[in-house]
């Protein structure tokens, strides 16, 4: 749940659906030499999307995709209605309402949450923003039943089960969500967007996510006549993808919401494409590390033609590796660490944003004149085809690769809904694809020059204090007065409407019980095939069919934990420089290369493995593997990127200092491993700045010899080709790859920890809007030898605080209302493991929540174990939720990679089903009881000392208290 913030960089077009390919589409190509990329119109011809479409007579449209690749139906029900269409003085209700639709209806009191995860559902969420609120579930194919009882009963059945007590409860919820972003570092940016790019009265004018003072002023009354006003199934859409075909799904649709009365019909405010009379420079200062500055300008809205010759000018300019601005102001003149552009639309206007974070010690006010020429240059100047091609290339792969899954944020149902809603037009996506395939250099330069040569925002965020934060005043401490916005009087409901909206009872179903689940079946996972390459490295592969991308990682046992205990960060570094050069191309000529395929070839590590992460086209993987074997085997490591590339690095951890969840992240480890662990800085992998400083080209060198290394190699491969077609791609490039001559690296990982400290370590963060706890113990256990108890211990985690339904959560979030969201987790290395419980709360409540997590805890480690109901439901979801948990390739990969690494058979996830079966309370109540001592918890918090020290002392727990310039 959430305000919304996905449609960024690639993302910003619609997604798209692949209609299946045939084998000869998609083979790799044998061209081991030549990096030839599949042409543009080839990859726009293949993405392709059938749907059917009906409208119910009370108006709400539907539309059927069939994908039966997997036993699973995606539900996306988008309501256009979002935050422009709030009048002055309601702000921040229709993401309100959207809480609220979670927490109960007339015919499910309990609320969507227990019943969906009875139903196995996967990707199952809701999103507010400037123009719709949109739900989403996946079920298995035997719950669409469910799925739609719920959905129709929240858009017919609602008003009863609105109640005072849910309202304060999400209220208090909502306003912890926009604490939690408001914490984060250039958190209140949003708002000085959003106010300066529109005059007020606006309908865009303010943020998602409301303001305090209305979100306060938000009665039952009013919260119902917006429900009435604007939720009818008129202004609605309703998309089903997946195993599911048109009679089927008109059949269903009709029995579950065809009774529902028409709404109103919405008229939504005007809202032009406004242009600022001239430039607007502000200044924001900020508990931040970095001087940052932004271009902003408001742009045309998501059916413009124009969108997409704007994304790849965002692109061009700050979204690609080879972009502009990174190559002047970060590489070539070294004034900025990062750089980024993007393109976000709306349906009305979209926003163009521009970012670059300012080099320590460099003249902020210097790299904004250069931003200014570089830009005006740009503008005026514009791509050249190959930079639009490239933009265009890894734009239609990013899209393609979210395709197998058939809902979520950006599958098949929300690109059929998001088309619909906002052009009126399901095949939308088709013609931005033709926009992106056909743009030329010429039409990428006029729309520039259209609309980014008018007057632009210039934000710049420098360190700083930040402002006295306004408040909540139920609830909160006090904050500076808002300032007052004049109401703007909407009509009120009719009697009908009334009438209408409240009615509880149904002409087309039985609303008296939740409909019945069918038989789901068991999952089972893809057939994994082994072999070997000629030099002895271990393959394991699977097959996938559904678009035409090949996977790949080289995954190494090496991982955080490897990392050099006198010169932290050393791991981090190396994996930065590998994209930084090789012999014969240095790190721009890379990017180009990497693009030109549309691929993407990354490194990453966690706590035990680092990878090398490749994702191709598959005609394309043997270029993409050429390209690859070069970066993995013959980096060149140049001086000069070294030293840009450690000084991003240090500005790395100058912003983590700034940032609550990383600095709770550098605390816990040392203290509750101890500080000469493996695992003691796993979640604080870029190092501190003295270490980091100190590391030498030899030091990254011999690590990477140590580390990445064939004896420590194994690939797995995701593919729509077979194992026979790739494995020769993989022999010609690794398999004459041998050890180097230094002895392979040791790491002593099953070390006992040694914990340093228990009690509350208390981080101050002066002026934090909201507190961050961060509490755990390490754990004995170990993750290959220690698997079963795991297993249990993971299972009972689950219910106290491992997801949503939680005993934590319930009680922090929806009893209470002090934190947006509470989770804990075991997690699992390969030797000792660790437990943790994280939690932002409101900065009142920082000593009460710290004494409600202990105290559940305890609870459910002593009198209050788990019981029968919670057991049953908690199984029954692991349970069917393991068909739709391998939807994608990633998904598969992952799993992989996972069974590998803790010593799994491949039949390990087809058993899993059995095992949770078998599983008994007192078996879990035991097995928490024995490895859980609360005794033993560090209780990690980050806030404001003035405020919360005097709170966390009522706790009686001892306090330590350290500055964040303390935090190593």
């Amino acid at each position: 749940m959430g305000v919304n913030h996905r449609w960024l960089a690639a993302a910003a077009l619609a997604a798209t659906a692949l209609s299946p390919i045939t084998s000869n589409a998609a083979k790799p190509t044998a061209d081991h030499n030549k990096n030839t990329a599949v042409p543009l119109s080839t990859l726009a011809d293949q993405i392709s999307l059938s749907w059917q479409k009906f409208t119910l007579p009370n108006g709400l449209q539907v539309i059927v995709h069939a994908d039966h690749k997997s036993p699973i139906v995606a539900v996306s029900v988008w309501y256009h209605i979002g935050s422009k269409d709030e009048p002055a003085g309601k702000t921040g209700f229709a993401h309100l309402f959207e809480h609220l639709m979670f927490n109960g209806s007339e015919n499910a009191p309990s609320g969507v949450f227990e019943p969906l995860r009875q139903a196995g559902a996967t990707d199952d969420n809701g999103t507010t923003w400037f123009d719709r609120t949109n739900y989403f579930e996946t079920v298995p194919t035997p719950a669409l039943d469910l799925a739609l009882f719920l959905e129709s009963d929240r858009m017919g059945h609602l008003l009863g089960g609105i109640t005072q007590q849910k309202l304060d409860n999400q209220r208090g919820v909502v306003q912890n969500e926009k604490r939690q972003g408001d914490n984060q570092p250039y958190g209140l940016v949003q708002y000085a967007q959003t106010e300066a790019l529109s005059p007020e009265g606006h309908p865009y004018h303010h943020t998602t996510i409301g303001s305090m003072e209305d979100l306060d002023a938000a009665s039952l009354n009013t919260v119902k006549d917006w429900f009435r006003q604007n939720y009818g199934p008129n202004n609605a859409v309703l998309v089903l993808a997946g195993d599911i075909d048109i009679d089927k799904a008109k059949t269903l649709v009709t029995r579950y919401f065809g009774d529902i009365p028409r709404g109103r019909d919405v008229v939504h405010p005007a809202a032009p494409i406004w242009t600022l009379p001239a430039r607007k420079d502000e200044v924001l200062t900020d508990n931040v590390a970095l001087a940052r500055l932004y271009r902003t300008w408001t742009v045309p809205g998501f059916a413009s033609s124009e969108l997409p010759d704007l994304h790849i000018a965002a692109q061009v300019l700050g979204g690609l590796a080879s972009s502009r601005l990174d190559q002047i102001l970060v590489r070539q003149e070294q004034l900025a660490v990062s750089v980024a552009a993007e393109l976000e639309p709306f349906e009305n206007q979209s926003r163009f944003e521009i970012t670059v974070d300012v080099k320590p010690g460099v003249n902020p006010q210097y790299v904004s004149q250069r931003l200014d020429k570089i830009l005006n240059d740009f503008i005026n100047q514009g791509p050249t085809a190959d930079e639009v091609k490239r933009a265009a290339t890894q734009t239609m792969v990013s899209e393609i690769a979210g395709l197998e899954t058939v809902g979520g944020f950006s599958g098949q149902a929300p690109t059929l809904a998001e088309g619909l809603l906002y052009a009126n037009d399901p095949n939308h996506y088709k013609k931005e694809l033709v926009s992106l395939a056909t743009a030329t250099p010429a039409s990428v330069t006029a729309t520039m020059k259209k609309w980014l040569s008018r007057p632009v925002y210039a934000l710049t965020v420098l360190p700083g204090e930040r402002k006295a934060y306004q408040e909540s005043q139920k609830g909160g401490h006090s904050g500076n007065d808002q300032i007052a916005i004049k109401p703007i009087p909407t009509a009120a409901p009719t009697p009908e409407m009334v009438a209408a909206a409240e009615k509880t009872t149904s002409a087309g179903i039985d609303r008296s019980h939740l409909p019945e689940i069918g038989t789901i079946p068991d999952l089972k996972f893809p057939t994994i095939e082994h072999a070997k390459l000629s030099n002895g490295v271990e393959v394991s592969y699977a097959q996938r069919s559904a678009v035409p991308l090949t996977r790949i990682a080289f995954n190494f046992d090496a991982g955080n934990a490897a990392d050099l205990k006198d010169l932290r960060g050393t791991e981090s570094l190396m994996l930065s420089m590998l994209t930084e050069g090789t012999p014969g191309k240095n790190a721009i000529e890379l990017a180009v290369d990497r693009e030109r395929l549309g691929a993407t070839i990354a490194f990453d590590s966690d706590a035990d493995r680092t990878n090398m992460l490749l994702r191709s086209p598959t005609p394309n993987i043997g270029a993409t593997l050429s390209l690859a074997s070069q970066m993995l085997l013959s980096p060149a490591f140049p001086d000069k990127e070294l030293e840009r590339v450690r000084s991003e690095q240090l500005a790395t951890i100058a912003m983590e200092h700034s940032s609550p969840a990383p600095l709770a992240a550098r605390v816990i480890g040392p203290n509750i491993y101890g500080e000469n662990h493996p695992y003691a800085h796993v979640l604080s992998p870029s190092g501190t700045e003295d270490s980091v400083k100190k590391i030498t080209k030899a030091d990254i060198i011999r690590f990477k010899n140590q580390w990445l290394r064939p004896d420590k190699a194994h690939i797995f491969i995701v593919s729509d080709q077979p194992l026979s077609a790739i494995l020769p791609l993989l022999n010609t490039r690794f398999g004459h790859w041998q050890n180097p001559k230094e002895e392979a690296g040791v790491k002593e990982i099953n070390a006992a920890p040694v914990p340093q400290k228990s009690g509350i370590l208390l981080v101050n963060r002066p002026n934090s809007p909201q507190s961050l706890i961060l509490a755990g113990s390490a754990l004995p256990l170990k993750g290959q030898a220690d698997d079963a108890t795991l297993f249990d211990l993971t299972v009972a985690n689950d219910i106290l605080g491992g997801q949503f339904l939680a005993r934590l959560n319930m009680d922090l979030r929806e009893s209470k209302g002090w934190s947006y969201g509470v989770h804990s987790r075991i997690y699992r290395m390969v030797g000792p493991s660790a437990f943790m419980i994280r939690a932002p709360v409101q900065t009142n409540q920082t000593g009460p929540s710290v004494s409600a997590l202990k105290a559940d805890t305890v609870s459910f480690l002593t009198d209050q174990g788990i019981t029968a109901k919670e057991l049953e439901g908690t199984l029954t979801g692991d349970i069917r939720q393991l068909p739709g948990s391998f939807e994608s390739g990633d998904d598969v990969l992952s799993g992989m990679m996972t069974l590998n690494r803790f010593g799994r058979s491949d039949n390990y996830f087809d058993t899993l089903a059995s095992r949770y079966r078998g599983l008994k309370a007192a078996t879990l109540d035991t097995t928490a009881r024995r490895w859980l001592d609360v005794n033993k918890f560090l209780w990690v918090v980050v806030g404001d000392a003035n405020v919360v020290k005097p709170q966390l002392e009522k706790t009686g727990l001892p306090i330590e208290t350290m500055s964040a310039d303390d935090v190593k």
